[in-house]
């Protein structure tokens, strides 16, 4: 029964990401769809979320584009909102679906024209400026205030009027095994370090017909505020499901509700603190003598607190040194077309990391200068996964000179590795053989070798000009049209004159 009353929640917490709404049962819609997109917003923080959607209205999805990569941004997460209306008695659906973009840093970001189409109607946006200003300082003032640590850690109220004054003395509150947690990874990291935290809802498979979730959509919302962290780069998580987990606890079977989950990359040596959190629940009391065709149940209200944690966050060592550095578990992974080359022969390699990190602060290593040997590019390709991926960067080489190309001395990565605690340098592997000659450059051909400009100098007049021929000519040319001027000027008098 848990389940169901969390369907009905996720539907209407369009807001934040949750499962795919519960779609009404056969909408009378005969209208035809109106289809329009949603733009993002104009200005936000570097920690916050920007937006692209469209919105379908009366009809069915069947068929959409992908969302545009936009430059500045990095796609995260994709959500699906329904919202049924009912207009002088018709219900019609509408579906809104919405991507969501994290910034890579401040500043005023262009965003590039680009199309959506959605069941064969283009949709067309950008050519507008997105202002990603700096991290909001947190002001105690203006945030949820937390749940009390100290209060006690149930809190029960029951529903009598609306119930029609039910008899409580007939009723029995049974015990219930569940609780609220603020689940993190790693009790401490390193800066740039990813920790996953969530925020879980635990229940006992038993304790099922006794709780269900109450006025989800707006209890959501602040709780997910009060986990967003301003001095963190915050990867969403996979998004919230309708499916609990099965879980073991203390030895003990558990059903785990993910209410969300997010890894955090701090930017600085502060603590990560998540505050203590609230969730209220309905509770039902059950009739201690049941009876047939009546509702055994007495409807309550159950509030579970969980205690704030803290993440302690430790600088890298010689951070200054070392400047800039992707923090992570990482291993190289290269590719090259072949081994074996000729000179002046082109090939691709491409060079990149896999493992557990942050690949948005993986960069492009810089190749120096090399006599005879060209670097074109590069291409990146990412495949993220959650907590890390691979990143590629992809290269189209010319060598013009034989012999075995170091490519170990001439690009490199440094990582920090947070399981070892120390920096590592990860360098290529292949060592790619280019074989032949050096080519002589061929000679430039002479002009007087040429069919054309040959005959064309061989007879040109080679008369020094003198250096002030241009300034002469400037200066006739203004005395012949002061001359036309005054013409002009003596004609119109005399044929005033004659008038």
């Amino acid at each position: 029964m848990l389940w169901l009353w969390w369907l009905v929640g996720a539907a209407a917490a369009a807001a934040q990401p949750a499962a795919p709404a519960t779609s009404p049962s056969k909408p009378a819609s005969t209208a035809p769809a109106d289809v329009a997109l949603v733009p993002g917003p104009a200005a936000l923080p570097v920690t916050g979320v920007f937006t692209l959607a469209f919105r379908l209205r009366g009809g069915t999805l069947e068929k959409y584009s992908e969302f545009p990569e936009l430059e500045g941004f990095k796609k995260t997460g994709k959500t699906r909102t329904n919202t049924t209306r009912t207009v002088q008695g018709r219900r019609f659906v509408d579906v809104t679906i919405t991507q969501r973009y994290v910034p890579y840093g401040e500043g005023d970001v262009v965003i590039k024209p680009f199309q959506i189409t959605v069941n064969g109607v283009v949709l067309r946006g950008g050519g507008n400026t997105v202002h990603v200003g700096p991290a909001p300082v947190p002001n105690p003032g203006t945030l949820t205030k937390p749940a009390n640590p100290t209060a006690p850690l149930q809190a029960v109220a029951d529903l009598d009027k609306m119930f029609g004054k039910p008899k409580a003395v007939l009723y029995q509150d049974v015990p219930d095994h569940a609780f609220l947690a603020v689940v993190a990874e790693q009790p401490r990291v390193f800066v740039g370090e990813g920790v996953r935290v969530g925020l879980y809802f635990y229940l006992k498979p038993e304790d099922q017909a006794l709780l269900a979730f109450h006025d989800f959509n707006d209890q959501l919302p602040p709780l997910l505020h009060e986990l967003h962290q301003p001095t963190a780069w915050q990867e969403p998580g996979p998004e919230a499901s309708v499916t609990p987990d099965t879980v073991r606890h203390l030895g003990q079977k558990y059903l785990r509700f993910r209410l969300a989950e997010n890894i955090y990359y701090p930017l600085t040596a502060q603590p990560l603190r998540f505050p203590p959190l609230a969730l209220t629940m309905v509770k039902f009391k059950v009739l201690k003598k049941p009876e047939p065709g009546q509702d055994n149940r007495l409807a309550g209200y159950k509030t579970y607190y969980a205690p704030g944690v803290a993440v302690q966050v430790r600088a890298l060592p010689q951070a200054a040194r070392q400047g800039a550095v992707a923090v992570g578990s990482f291993e190289v992974r290269e590719a090259i077309s072949r081994t074996q080359f000729r000179v002046g022969e082109s090939f691709t390699y491409s060079f990149g990391v896999e493992g557990r990190g942050n690949l948005a602060a993986v960069l492009a290593p810089a190749w120096p200068t090399r006599p005879g040997l060209e670097v074109f590019g590069s291409e990146v390709k990412e495949e993220p996964v959650p907590g890390g991926g691979r990143k590629m960067f992809r290269y189209r080489l010319v060598a013009r000179r034989p012999g075995v190309l170091p490519l170990d001395s001439l690009i490199s990565l440094v990582v920090f590795n947070p399981t070892k605690a120390r920096y590592d340098t990860l360098r290529p592997e292949v060592r790619p053989d280019v074989r032949g000659v050096v080519a002589a450059p061929a000679p430039l051909p002479r002009p007087e070798d040429d069919p054309f400009y040959g005959p064309a100098l061989a007879s040109a007049d080679d008369t020094l000009q003198s250096m002030d021929v241009y300034r002469d000519v400037r200066r006739y040319a203004d005395w012949l049209l002061i001359g036309l001027a005054g013409v002009a000027a003596f004609g119109w008098w005399r044929a005033g004159q004659r008038a």
